[in-house]
Formats: structure tokens, sequence, C-alpha cells
């Protein structure tokens, strides 16, 4: 955890939503034992990444099925404190991507609280939680063969960078789709 809390700690907020959950963040990793897994229902870490092609003029995004909408790969820590790690491992999963490379040098691109509403997932009721989400930007080759996870996504595509952010159907999400695409545009 204190990886963790170094990499949180050392990350520069690029605006007031930022600072102030960069500040919940670290309050709820000193009020809570377990934000690493989902047996911490109030708040738990996630890990997601914005991928992009090697001409940074897409970005690979999924279909997601619970929330019914174009999104970022990403997904539950589950005991790992490598946001990093996460963040790659659930790229792969849910993309079939292979070939990833860390931009940024794998530093946070974006730090946020996403809110959960109350969903079915496998079967089981799953009560309105707090996401303390860490994001990473990746590059992969969009010619790699994609593949869905058919228990989470149902599409996997290459979408015009300036698309991105109309494609969602969450509004919560807009503004930190159009956040990274900023990022992007300065990454060197």
């Amino acid at each position: 955890m204190e990886k963790l809390r170094k990499l949180i700690e050392n990350y520069t907020p690029c605006n007031e939503q930022e600072t102030a959950d960069k500040d919940m963040v670290l309050e709820y990793m000193d009020t809570f034992e377990d934000t690493l897994t989902r047996d911490n229902k109030v708040c738990h870490f996630t890990s997601s990444s914005w991928i992009v092609n090697k001409e940074r003029t897409k970005v690979l995004m999924i279909y997601h099925n619970i929330y019914d909408s174009w999104a970022w790969t990403g997904g539950h820590a589950d005991g790992d404190a490598d946001m990093l790690h996460v963040a790659l491992k659930e790229a792969e999963e849910e993309t079939g991507i292979k070939n990833i490379k860390v931009l940024n040098d794998g530093e946070l691109a974006s730090l946020e609280i996403l809110t959960v509403d109350g969903h079915v997932k496998r079967g089981k009721y799953v009560s309105s939680h707090l996401h303390l989400n860490c994001s990473f930007i990746l590059e992969a080759d969009e010619q790699e063969v994609l593949q869905i996870k058919a228990d989470e996504n149902s599409g996997v595509k290459w979408v015009d960078i300036e698309e991105s952010v109309k494609l969602t159907n969450e509004n919560k999400m807009k503004p930190i789709y159009a956040k990274l695409n900023e990022r992007i545009k300065n990454l060197k």
C-alpha cells in the first residue's frame, strides 16, 4: 500500500475535481482498512486505461455490458496494490491485445472517485458504492487481433479520438475521457 500511497501523493491534479478526489482517496485510505478488495462495500480501488494507437489518433474502447455504454478498459484491484499492473491485466483481458506499451512513464494520467449505482452482476445484487480509480495511458498496435470478454463486454473497437467522448452513454465519463484526450495531445 505504501507504493500506491506514493503514486497518489505524487500525482499532480489537473483540475478542481482531481484535487478534491485526491484528498478524499487519501482520506479513505486512512479511514478504511481494506480499500484494495471488494470486501470494502463503501469504496475500493479500481484501475483503468485509455489505450491509444501508435499515431495517437484512435482510442481502443469496449462496450461495457453493465453500463450499456462504450467505455475505457479497467477493473477492480482485487488485492493488487500495483494499479499499473491491474490496468495492464484488464486491458489484455478485455480486448485481447498482448503487446501493450506504457506511456507517460507509468505515471497516473487521471485520478477520480467514480460513483457506481446498484446493479446485478453475475446474478447477484451489488449495492451502490465508490470506485477509487487510477487511470493510465497505454499504447497498442491497432493491427492486433481484438476479442471481447463476453462476461463483461460485447464489443471492442478502435474509435477516432475525437469521437470517443461522444460515443459514451455515460455523461459522468465524458469529462474524464476529454481530460485524457488532452493529456494524450501533451505527451512527448
